[in-house]
């Protein structure tokens, strides 16, 4: 029942798929099967069909607020591949990506625009404490629409935390600007294949190469010296004290995970989302076993 998985996932977003959606985010060999699960789930009462989307356990309306924010998601993906455009003229960044919500079609009032971004080595928290100061000064710290919260360097390319939502995360993600080093990510990534076999990154001939202003390469040729060294690692222990002060409620391993500081990765997700969504999503199929008798292999955070 790898059809289940896929709709018990994207129900924790309350986000209803089609029948193409979870063959793509599934195992499912062949679509012939999957005609066959979905037809049992139905008569099984797991699931239902409301106007080609699957729903597990969620009112009809689901339906109507996917549309509304699918709607929503086409009208500002234009703003947020701009924004994506003017986060790669910072000194440092070699490729941006839209990830969350937007990356999967859905936007709503609730909604950010989620950058992953791609650093030159060794100035990683340079890049990141430009931007961050950029949001503060400039933005106001409203990260509404400059959510830059994941960065990994160019020499350190493979995401060391694999499950099914990373690679979700992860296949999902749009890439904005940068396309040689972005293949490069990709190409040191196999591994959500063995998640999500059915699905591939495709978009990468609308990638732009972004050319970086003179200031930019005026910092750049600044910091490109043992000021710059000592500034990258001013910066990652000025961040890193900081979070271990404010997120106390995060376990040690908790913080090494959600809060990752190292030479190579920055994340700042303090609410620790991904090991909530495994957590919930391991719920549901216990939830399944105990009402319909289906038996599904838990997920690993």
């Amino acid at each position: 029942m790898e059809s289940l998985k896929a709709i018990l996932y994207f129900s924790i977003f309350n986000y209803p798929l089609t029948k193409d959606e979870i063959f793509k985010f599934s195992k499912t060999e062949k679509k012939e099967n999957l005609e066959t699960d979905l037809q049992a789930l139905e008569i099984k009462k797991v699931i239902k069909n409301v106007d080609g989307y699957y729903i597990y356990k969620d009112p009809n309306s689901i339906v109507n607020r996917r549309l509304k924010g699918n709607q929503h998601a086409k009208q500002v993906l234009p703003k947020a591949f701009k924004r994506g455009q003017f986060i790669a003229k910072f000194p440092y960044v070699e490729s941006v990506s839209l990830s969350g919500g937007l990356s999967k079609g859905y936007y709503d009032d609730d909604g950010d625009f989620d950058f992953f971004i791609i650093t030159k080595d060794k100035r990683l928290w340079i890049a990141r404490t430009l931007l961050i100061i950029y949001k503060k000064v400039f933005l106001r710290n409203n990260k509404k629409h400059f959510c830059v919260n994941y960065f990994i360097s160019n020499t350190h390319l493979e995401i060391h935390e694999k499950n099914l939502f990373t690679a979700t995360e992860l296949m999902t993600l749009i890439p904005v600007t940068g396309k040689t080093i972005f293949k490069k990510f990709i190409a040191n990534n196999t591994w959500p294949k063995t998640y999500l076999p059915n699905i591939t990154i495709t978009n990468l001939e609308t990638i732009k190469e972004v050319k970086k202003p003179i200031l930019t390469k005026s910092i750049e040729a600044l910091f490109n010296t043992k000021l710059g060294n000592t500034l990258e690692a001013f910066f990652r222990k000025l961040t890193l004290n900081k979070w271990k002060k404010k997120f106390t409620s995060l376990s040690k391993k908790e913080l090494e995970i959600a809060m990752k500081s190292t030479t190579d990765v920055s994340k700042h997700h303090p609410q620790n989302f991904q090991k909530k969504v495994i957590h919930a999503l391991n719920k549901k199929y216990l939830e399944v076993q105990e009402q319909h008798d289906i038996i599904l292999e838990p997920e690993h955070d």
